[in-house]
């Protein structure tokens, strides 16, 4: 007797959430908390370096984009990889690495060291949030999949925020070196768990045709229902592209919304990177204390969880385009107000819960809109090269900051000119074609 194939998306979507499900969401959160503490946590202790090492502000401008550069090279090299080779070891392999360098970098005592060490934990970083969203996506029902995906990106905040409350508590007392061994320990633990428990993608297995039964023992713990039968088949209703190739990416009619998703990451990496790398130090100079500034930097990813978990609901009910565009605009608002209310203590905490909420919040919104795109054969390499892409925007944003700090151009300039990215991004998402499904 001949059994239909059974349609992996079909049984995902009529099934309650699973624990094993959560399971896989849960991991997926921690991996990518530990990358947002990480990205953070060096601008929380950039003034404590400053003081220590007795260097200015601008010359800490060309680590920070040394570490967003790792970043963009890990992004561009590994989601292709994950293509090709699966998305659990490039996750696994990338949490052990950059933990090891993490460790690594309190016993820098140069400038040029530290900026060496953070290009090579950059790297392994850089592979973290495409295979992240890849694989959380994977194992969501569509009904709930923005939702979701953007439920496991507030990790990425909450590391942030997390970051900078173990920064302002551990740094009186133990120095800056302490803000790395923890934020070293932790990713070498959940690297461990992962080992153990992280599945890989269904949809890949099966794409791959490379240890197929492996997916019946997963779809049991989605449904325990589930009774596989002997020579039974698995459907995954996409067309199968060239797998992990960039050039894909401008096939099939998907150059436009390629090229228009590689500018929004660009311009909104750009403002988030400058924001959450440099507001601490700006913040300090405008007369707070360090802990104060920290403190008040911290309200940026702080904004930016509500916003994650808020624009997914909405996306899910909605579109893309119709929270993302409102979004940015309003953002633009909120950045060039910043500069305008720092002797305005509630209001430039305002200013900054509504940047972090529409800025940081949308990230994961436009990361989970590529991989609502591209097929599973490209899902990786879709999201890491529009991030690898938008990481030149990461490297570009600290570095202009340094360079206008260095001009001493007043801080309502500097914010009004970081405002102009997001309102180009809001630009971008309206001449951009709307996926299938999602307008």
């Amino acid at each position: 007797m001949q059994y239909a194939p059974v349609d992996i998306a079909a049984l995902v979507e009529r099934n309650p959430i699973s624990r094993f499900q959560l399971g896989v969401y849960l991991l997926c959160g921690l991996c990518i908390l530990m990358d947002g503490f990480d990205v953070q946590a060096m601008g929380y202790v950039a003034p404590a370096i400053i003081q220590e090492w007795h260097v200015s502000k601008a010359s800490l401008g060309p680590v920070f984009g040394a570490g967003l550069f790792g970043m963009l090279a890990g992004s561009l090299l590994f989601s292709v990889l994950a293509d090709k080779l699966g998305r659990r070891p490039i996750l696994i392999g990338a949490t052990l690495f950059f933990s090891v360098c993490m460790l690594l970098t309190p016993a820098c005592s140069t400038l040029e060291q530290l900026q060496w060490l953070r290009f090579i934990t950059g790297i392994g970083l850089g592979a973290i949030m495409p295979n992240v969203m890849a694989l959380a996506g994977e194992y969501s029902p569509r009904r709930r999949r923005v939702t979701l995906m953007m439920l496991v990106s507030c990790g990425f905040t909450v590391g942030a925020v997390v970051g900078g409350l173990v920064a302002a508590v551990v740094m009186p007392m133990y120095g800056w070196h302490a803000v790395f061994y923890i934020g070293g320990a932790l990713p070498l633990l959940i690297g461990l768990l992962m080992l153990w428990m992280l599945p890989e993608s269904m949809q890949f297995v099966i794409l791959s045709g490379k240890r197929i039964e492996r997916v019946a023992v997963w779809l049991r713990r989605i449904d325990p229902a589930f009774t596989p039968q002997h020579g039974q088949g698995y459907l995954v209703p996409e067309q199968v592209d060239s797998r992990g190739s960039v050039t894909a990416l401008f096939k099939a009619g998907r150059a436009r919304t390629t090229l228009l998703l590689w500018l929004v990451n660009f311009l909104n990496l750009l403002n988030l990177y400058f924001l959450s790398n440099w507001l601490p130090t700006i913040l300090k100079d405008a007369g707070l204390s360090t802990s104060a500034a920290v403190l008040a930097a911290t309200i940026l990813p702080v904004g930016g969880t509500i916003g994650t978990l808020a624009m997914g609901q909405l996306i899910d009910r909605s579109s893309f385009r119709r929270v993302l565009i409102p979004s940015f605009l309003l953002a633009a608002a909120a950045i060039g107000l910043i500069g305008q209310s720092q002797h305005l203590l509630v209001l430039l905490c305002v200013a900054i819960l509504v940047a972090g909420f529409c800025v940081v919040g949308g990230q994961p919104a436009v990361n989970a809109l590529a991989a609502n795109y591209y097929p599973t054969t490209l899902r990786s390499t879709g999201i890491g090269w529009s991030l690898g892409v938008g990481r030149l925007g990461s490297i570009i944003g600290p570095l202009l900051g340094g360079e206008l700090l260095r001009m001493n151009w007043p801080n309502s300039t500097i914010f009004l000119i970081a405002a102009v990215p997001a309102l180009l991004s809001a630009l971008m998402l309206w001449m951009m074609a709307t996926p299938a499904g999602q307008d």
